[in-house]
């Protein structure tokens, strides 16, 4: 196999590993009932007029299973925190204490749990969407080596073996998606 496609496939398990690290994050940001500092990690709070992730300005600890704590490094920031929260659409409660921010997450209903099933499964399609892009990216770049005397047999191959690789990252994706539904659905 010419040195070219062995680049193209180097490039494409790159960016397919890139896409499953995104959908593991996104898929660990819905909360499955237990408490978790991941469930805030998209949050920004306005820091002197700069929104700035949470982060960045506290500590996020999870003293039980059911309760998130956020320890502000500023006293100053307890009541940006809690606004960005309420604001966030988690569903959470912040409780306000003068020091730190308290939240109890609360139990799912079963209602609540086939939504997170419903939007997990959505997370999932877009990371395998991501990676059929990938696919066509790299096959049009596979196919552009023509030119470059790439032979139509090693083109071939070449395109089977990204097919290959695709293949086995949307099992992976399957399998992220099947552990957190299982995770969701348990009560």
């Amino acid at each position: 196999m010419s040195e070219l496609i062995k680049k193209q496939l180097t490039d494409a398990k790159a960016l397919m590993e890139k896409a499953i690290t995104h959908a593991d994050g996104e898929l660990s940001k819905i909360r499955a009932g237990k408490a978790s500092p991941a469930m805030l990690d998209g949050l920004s709070v306005d820091y002197y007029g700069t929104p700035t992730p949470l982060a960045q300005v506290g500590s996020v600890n999870t003293p039980d299973a059911r309760t998130l704590v956020i320890q502000p490094w500023e006293k100053s920031l307890l009541g940006p925190i809690e606004k960005a929260i309420m604001e966030s659409n988690l569903g959470l409660n912040p409780q306000n204490d003068g020091t730190i921010i308290r939240i109890n997450v609360p139990p799912l209903t079963e209602e609540r749990r086939r939504a997170l099933v419903k939007q997990l499964k959505g997370e999932a399609e877009n990371a395998k969407v991501a990676i059929r892009n990938i696919r066509k990216d790299i096959n049009d770049k596979i196919k552009k080596l023509k030119g470059e005397g790439v032979s139509d047999d090693e083109i071939k191959t070449g395109e089977g073996d990204v097919q290959k690789l695709v293949d086995g990252y949307i099992v992976k994706v399957d399998q992220l998606a099947e552990a957190k539904e299982k995770d969701i659905m348990t009560v």
